[in-house]
């Protein structure tokens, strides 16, 4: 749907109304966008890709367009989302729907596993159509890159879904950080306490079970190799097992790092390096370690030094600041480290982002100004504002393809523990390790090629 019918269409509505004198014309608030409805005319016809569990949010967040479509592998999981949009069309394969419906959509969100999310994201792009995708945007380094230079070259709207980047405590943080409230940073360190790791489920996970009824497991499978279906792997648990997943780091970077990446404008890594923990690359390469502490370096910039950034799962954890006492760190969060002081906030848009000691937040507060951001009006309505011709959303693939690249690295990473990997981000390559470079892109089943 083009931004120009979109936008003239209700202006014709109204000029026919107002025209035709002789006839009274009894019409609803929601016809003429009264109430904060958006008018018929103006919405988008919306297709959704995974529509269980955390799809179901992105279902509910465009349910004032006209949802058309829904797509979900796994009738059980899907059944609450299609039983409240009876007009959708129901699918469990979404390349049939494009074959079907191309000409009917305008916008697709995407909220399927990892290592399905290149598949559907780049089919709906070539597709031309508007595209919002949960994090990670993709499962390896060169299924980012394609999805961002498809984007580019067919100019649709899209956004990642690291829903914090709408909040206002991430512009907040944006602001301390770029006011000098701690001095300069050089140091910063973000955790999730989750443990993902499936080490103990290693040879369970070989034993075939039956299908569940209504489970299509071979397009679950999708691009991945095909391997028999067992309950370890469903519902939800598939973020430990590599082939599916992209563990804590992969399921956690995009949001506790999204505010240091903006705030910093750290961009690519020249280097990484892992340390893990209970954990054989070797033996136990299916799936993620249960503790891992990964060691980022960023180059200087024209406005800021050289950047380390640590990342810590699992069963790791850095170590609590002094001016803490004898507070604990959150389960998830960041340490923001200044020459004259430190931030602390917790997971998602840095929320409760705070100077330590409390005394210092106090003075803070004296003079805080407001942050040059303007405010959301939420993260997937600042997509659908930009589907319709409005500015660009605030973590689109441009942005969110970098910072996922962060969480895929610290997975090579972790393959080769001890192991520093000079990035070359520019060519897509680690230059002084090429065993590392096979893990920057992975094969695909046929039919399910990029």
């Amino acid at each position: 749907m083009h931004s120009y019918s979109l936008r003239v269409s209700r202006r014709r509505f109204l000029r026919a109304a107002t025209g035709s004198v002789a006839t009274v014309w009894i019409v609803p608030g929601s016809v003429l966008g009264l109430g904060g409805a958006t008018p018929p005319s103006e919405r988008l016809n919306v297709a959704c890709i995974g529509v269980g569990g955390r799809g179901g949010a992105s279902v509910n967040a465009c349910a004032g367009e006209n949802i058309v479509a829904l797509c979900d592998v796994d009738q059980r999981r899907a059944g609450d989302t299609w039983a409240k949009f009876p007009k959708a069309k129901r699918y469990q394969d979404f390349r049939r729907m494009f074959d079907e419906m191309a000409g009917q959509i305008d916008a697709v969100t995407v909220a399927t596993p990892d290592h399905t999310h290149a598949v559907a994201v780049l089919r709906a792009i070539k597709e031309g159509k508007h595209v919002f995708c949960e994090k990670p945007l993709a499962h390896s380094v060169a299924e980012v890159r394609a999805i961002q230079t498809a984007a580019r070259q067919y100019g649709v709207a899209t956004q990642l879904g690291n829903q914090g980047h709408s909040s206002n405590s991430i512009r907040r943080f944006y602001q301390m950080i770029r006011s000098g409230a701690i001095g300069t940073v050089r140091e910063v360190h973000a955790w999730c306490g989750s443990n993902y790791s499936k080490v103990q489920e290693l040879d369970a996970a070989k034993q075939p079970m039956p299908v569940p009824e209504g489970l299509n497991w071979d397009l679950w499978l999708g691009p991945a190799p095909y391997r028999p279906y067992n309950a370890c792997y469903l519902p939800g648990k598939w973020r430990g097992w590599l082939a599916f997943g992209t563990g804590v780091i992969g399921d956690w970077v995009c949001h506790v790092v999204d505010p240091i990446f903006w705030a910093l404008d750290l961009a690519a890594p020249t280097s990484v390096q892992a340390q893990v923990f209970d954990y054989d690359p070797k033996q136990h390469a299916e799936t993620c370690p249960p503790g891992t502490i990964v060691t980022y370096q960023f180059p200087a910039t024209g406005r800021r030094p050289a950047v380390r950034l640590i990342w810590y799962d699992g069963t790791c954890r850095p170590e609590p600041p002094p001016e803490l006492g004898k507070e604990k760190l959150p389960n998830i969060g960041a340490l923001i480290v200044g020459d004259k002081g430190k931030i602390l906030h917790g997971s998602h848009g840095a929320a409760q982002c705070r100077i330590i000691p409390d005394e210092r937040m106090e003075e803070y507060r004296q003079t805080e100004q407001p942050s040059p951001i303007p405010k959301s009006p939420g993260h997937h309505a600042e997509w659908l504002r930009a589907c319709k011709g409005g500015p660009p959303a605030t973590a689109t693939f441009d942005y969110g393809g970098p910072l996922t690249e962060i969480a895929l690295l610290g997975i090579i990473a972790f393959r080769f523990p001890g192991s520093p990997l000079e990035w070359d981000a520019a060519r897509m390559r680690f230059t002084n390790h090429a065993e590392a470079n096979q893990y920057l892109s992975r094969a695909y089943r046929p039919g399910w090629s990029l």
